[in-house]
């Protein structure tokens, strides 16, 4: 036994003293493999920002390690340095052993980090989830009569035809979405949407992964992956097609969807148009006319509809008639399609030649693309349709204008919680027939899945713009240099193998304006893109292989260089000649200098944005001095280099709008801006920063929107200390140091001003906390009227994962003004809670044995859950007058054996409660046990009662 503890007992001591010996040497490590870390995660993070392809979602590798690389930095690292900085000589030993490990974990998570194959997999397609859709309306026999031959045993493949625009694809979402709700005899209800041109490969692994099963070769014998429907395997198959022959082609069973009677039509455009169209005397025969002229088609009806709401004029209404049957009787060339010439009709009576453009723009985009609509409105701007206005917002107010009104003529739909719009792919069809002949023409083959480029013969000399985004091209034929002198726009976008393009390429394009080469793999700018001298855009976000440019000093038009996620170690040779400048996104994970002085000279900048760290040869004079500046996004290392920016913009001046991260950049709220928000960030994100006190710190004097996570701070938050009367969200995470959000005192009492406009507060993992607010008692906070006034407009409060806090407010709080604006109270996860408002300890001695009036008049939603030992939710004789209260949520809070709410509305008998919802663990015996306030509120109540469903 001793020959074997001997070996083991000396291999121990000898690990313990090398761990003391190399003890800061490993902390140096640590620090360096923690900074790379970091860098690893902001090159992720901006590569996830960079993909705005809606079929395409993140791995779950990837969300697991951005997890656990977030966990290491943001929680475990700051506590790790806080005991490196505290550790005795003696104990460097123990607490060396632990750094060594974490230098492993390190190592492992970045290694973990690599991705080789890619951060994003395909989305898979729609299985077993319920569609949105429109109201049918002449398409029911048309949907019995599919049902009836999908529950039969005849028939295996049905095929639905119709023109396009008459209704196939709402019968089948309908079908689609009864399938889910009723029991059937189908165990897997898969929609697929087949790209256009069919790519068999890709419909098949498509269906691959709707099935949970892998693509086979033996695949290539069967049906696109589909085995021939037979009644043993009860699969069949239904295809939408606007052609007839490709049903009968599939030997399908066809089903027509035929057009809308006469009645049903009407009925359609007057639901779309308005009902109040038929105040206008003399219309109704006018209206008749005008449905008649829709033959029938849903799409036409719906459209032409949209372009007519609002018209109150009957001499507009007769002429817009003369004008739709002009557009059906004329016989233009690729027009001729029944549904295009209805279509064109809504097309030609928008207000002016600008919106036409834009909505012609978005044919550019791939078939059913969700375009993003700041992206869209950013390119209109850069492309000159929408007009030059006084400020890049004013801009955007007139590019969401123009959106609306397109969206309002149904000519685009809303799509991805309104924040993207689409086309129907009937009405891009139609917009690029429009432009598919003569001067100014489209070329658009996006989404296609092309593997080279165009021959140079199919480019015509006509050619406005170009559309190869969203394909899988790798290759330009080093000698090809098309001839297309006219042409403006030429969109490269998605296609990740391109690497490179010739010199010769641009050479006879002189008069292009807009270069999209975003998310692909070019290593190397070609020389001749600085003949360009019209350009007015270079896109090159995602461009990670890119790691030089040539001179951009002869690009005299430039309003737009966005280098997001590019992979350039230096900035662009000649950008302070760029005087035109309007936007400059220089986000690069690699670029760590930008030289002094050449940023103030883009005197017209509107849009600066650097979410990485940003050289302190950048100072916040130089960035003052940009008198046009409006939106300005920047992330700094260290809290020192912050600090003294701010100091000087707080001097100087600053931009109207404005996003500023110190520390990682996992958080990735403060990356996204949205010119339709109507409140604009002026945000500040800390992450990670040493806080401590005598540590500078500076905040901007306008600040709206402040974080503070994984900090190391003094024991209560000295900023609130401050005049900050703009601030309106505060969220504190993490922050280990912090005892006491406010501590009030005679001394500090009338500065507290900041809490009396503040909304939102947010406490999520302080683990040291202890008060929230804590009151010291003096003469001087005797009067309400000095102290209780803080959070005076509070509306929304959260606490989360507070372990040593015991009380959320004091009674005095709520006994002032106080609270009287909270509409949200939320405690979850605070093992310690015992009272959520209690007195202090100093005055439990003096407790009265009156009630305890305490009034919360906007109270709306009251959530307490995991509060295993809270025993009340106020004193014992207090009592909760909370009459806008609709939903409580009460878990695990096992002790709370009254609620002391009184909910009724005053002088309404009998009691009338807006509660609407009550959610509780074991209704059945727990609620039972309660004592409430009023007990007729009990009774009122019970049928509200619902089971907890929320963790």
């Amino acid at each position: 036994m001793e020959s074997i503890i001997g070996p083991v007992l000396g291999s121990v001591v000898g690990e313990h003293v090398d761990c003391h010996r190399n003890f800061q040497n490993d902390v140096d490590d640590l620090k360096k493999r923690v900074a790379d870390l970091k860098r690893r995660i902001n090159d992720r993070v901006a590569e996830l920002l960079t993909v705005d392809d809606l079929e395409k979602q993140v791995k779950e590798e990837v969300e697991g390690w951005l997890e656990d690389a977030r966990k290491v930095i943001e929680i475990e690292m700051p506590d790790i340095e806080e005991q490196v900085q505290n550790v005795s000589y003696l104990s460097r030993g123990n607490l060396g052993r632990r750094v060594r490990q974490k230098i492993q974990d390190v190592r492992e998570i970045y290694d973990r980090g690599s991705f080789p194959e890619g951060l994003v997999i395909e989305r898979s397609p729609t299985i077993g989830i319920t569609l949105p859709t429109e109201n049918m309306v002449g398409e029911v026999n048309v949907k019995e009569k599919i049902w009836e031959y999908l529950m039969g045993h005849e028939v295996g493949i049905i095929g639905v035809c119709g023109i396009g625009g008459v209704g196939k694809t709402t019968v089948m979402k309908h079908i689609n979405n009864e399938l889910l709700n009723e029991a059937s005899k189908f165990e897997k209800v898969v929609w697929v949407t087949v790209s256009h041109p069919l790519n068999v490969f890709r419909l098949q692994d498509d269906i691959a992964r709707a099935m949970k099963k892998n693509r086979s070769n033996s695949w290539d014998e069967l049906r696109i992956g589909i085995p021939e429907p037979t009644m043993e395997n009860g699969c069949k198959i239904v295809i939408t097609s606007r052609s007839i022959d490709v049903c009968n082609y599939l030997r399908c069973q066809v089903v027509k969807v035929p057009p809308l009677p006469e009645q049903e039509s009407l009925k359609l455009f007057l639901d779309k148009v308005g009902q109040d169209v038929l105040r206008i005397p003399n219309l109704e025969e006018i209206l008749k006319l005008m449905v008649a002229e829709c033959a029938g088609l849903p799409l036409a009806i719906v459209v032409i509809a949209g372009s007519m709401r609002g018209v109150e004029d009957i001499f507009e209404w007769r002429n817009a008639l003369r004008e739709l049957r002009q557009c059906v009787v004329d016989t233009e060339k690729d027009l001729e399609d029944e549904i295009f010439k209805r279509l064109k009709f809504s097309y030609d009576r928008l207000p002016n030649s600008s919106i036409q453009k834009c909505f012609l723009y978005c044919s550019l985009h791939p078939e059913d693309w969700m375009i993003s609509r700041q992206d869209l409105i950013e390119a209109w701007i850069c492309e000159g349709i929408v007009e030059k206005l006084g400020s890049r917002r004013e801009m955007h107010d007139k590019g969401n204008a123009i959106l609306n009104r397109l969206l309002n003529c149904c000519l685009l739909e809303e799509a991805f919680g309104k924040v993207r719009v689409k086309m129907h792919d009937v009405v891009r069809d139609m917009a690029l027939c429009i432009k598919s002949t003569g001067p100014g023409m489209f070329m658009v083959k996006a989404g296609m899945r092309l593997t080279k480029i165009p021959d140079e013969d199919e480019w015509n000399e006509d050619l406005d713009k170009v559309s190869l985004m969203e394909n899988v091209i790798s290759y330009i034929p080093p000698n090809m240099s098309p001839k297309c002198l006219m042409l403006s726009t030429l969109i490269l976008e998605g296609n990740y193998g391109l690497r490179q393009i010739s010199e010769c390429f641009f050479a006879n394009m002189p008069l292009l304006k807009f270069l999209d080469l975003s998310r692909t793999g070019i290593e190397v700018l070609p020389n001749s893109i600085c003949n360009l001298e019209y350009l007015t855009a270079l896109i090159l976000c995602g461009c990670e292989r890119l790691e030089r440019m040539p001179s951009l000093s002869k690009l005299k038009a430039l309003k737009k260089l966005d280098l997001d996620g590019a992979g350039l170690r230096e900035a662009p040779e000649g950008i302070e000649m760029l005087k035109n400048l309007e936007y400059l996104d220089l986000s690069c994970p690699n670029l760590r200098m930008l030289p002094g002085g050449k940023i103030s000279k883009l005197f017209r900048l509107q849009f600066l944005l650097k979410r990485r760290i940003f050289s302190t040869e950048i100072r916040g004079e130089e960035v003052a001095r940009l008198k046009m500046l409006e939106w300005f996004e920047c992330r700094f290392d260290w809290l020192k280099d912050y600090s003294s920016f701010v100091s000087e913009l707080n001097h100087f001046g600053r931009p109207s709008h404005y996003s500023l991260n110190v520390g990682t950049a996992i958080n990735m709220e403060g990356y996204f801006w949205k010119f339709n928000n109507n409140d604009l960030p002026k945000q500040v994100i800390l992450i990670g920063c040493q806080m401590g006190e005598g540590d500078e710190f500076v905040l901007p004097d306008d600040l709206k929107d402040l974080t503070i996570q994984s900090c190391k701070t003094a024991s209560d938050i000295s900023i609130f200390q401050r005049d900050f009367t703009q601030l309106r969200t505060c969220a504190l995470k993490y922050c280990q140091g912090i005892v006491c959000v406010v501590f009030l005192s005679s001394s500090s009492s009338n500065s507290l001003t900041v809490m009396n406009n503040l909304e939102v507060l947010t406490l999520d993992g302080l683990a040291s906390l202890r008060d929230v607010v804590k009151v010291k008692k003096t003469r001087a906070l005797l009067a309400p009227t000095i102290s209780l006034h803080i959070f005076s407009n509070l509306k929304q409060l959260r606490v989360c994962n507070c372990l040593k806090l015991k009380k959320l407010f004091p009674c005095e709080l709520l006994q002032g003004q106080g609270l009287q604006n909270l509409e949200l109270i939320e405690v979850k996860h605070c093992w310690g809670m015992e009272e959520i408002i209690g007195w202090e300890k100093e005055e439990e001695g003096n407790r009265t044995t009156t009630p305890i009036l305490i009034t919360l008049p906007k109270l709306r939603i009251l959530e307490l859950h995991c509060l295993s030992k809270l025993k009340r939710i106020c004193p014992e004789r207090g009592v909760m007058v909370c009459e806008s209260l609709n939903s409580i949520r009460i878990s695990t809070c096992v002790k709370v054996k009254r609620i002391p709410l009184c909910l009724g509305r005053e002088n309404v008998q009998p009691s009338l409660p807006a509660v609407k919802s009550i959610y509780i663990d074991n209704p059945n015996e727990w609620w039972e046990s309660l004592e409430w306030e009023n007990p007729d509120d009990k009774i009122v109540l019970l049928p509200f009662l619902r089971c907890n469903e929320f963790g």
